[in-house]
């Protein structure tokens, strides 16, 4: 099979480091892992904001 051709609906969604799969969506390494962690707090920082100006601006 030509190596530049791409698999269709064979996607994986985590990558081992090691592995040499191409059809991923993430890769398992510190990158990938820091990135998750700062959006996963800066979402929480946006609803704790939502949240809160909902309640200021109510009363």
């Amino acid at each position: 099979m030509d190596k530049t051709k791409k698999e269709k609906g064979n996607f994986e969604f985590v990558k081992e480091s090691e592995d040499e799969k191409r059809n991923y969506i993430f890769q398992k390494d510190g990158i990938t892992k820091k990135t998750a962690l700062i959006v996963i707090v800066f979402l929480i920082i946006l609803i704790l904001a939502v949240a809160f100006s909902g309640l200021f601006f109510e009363s």
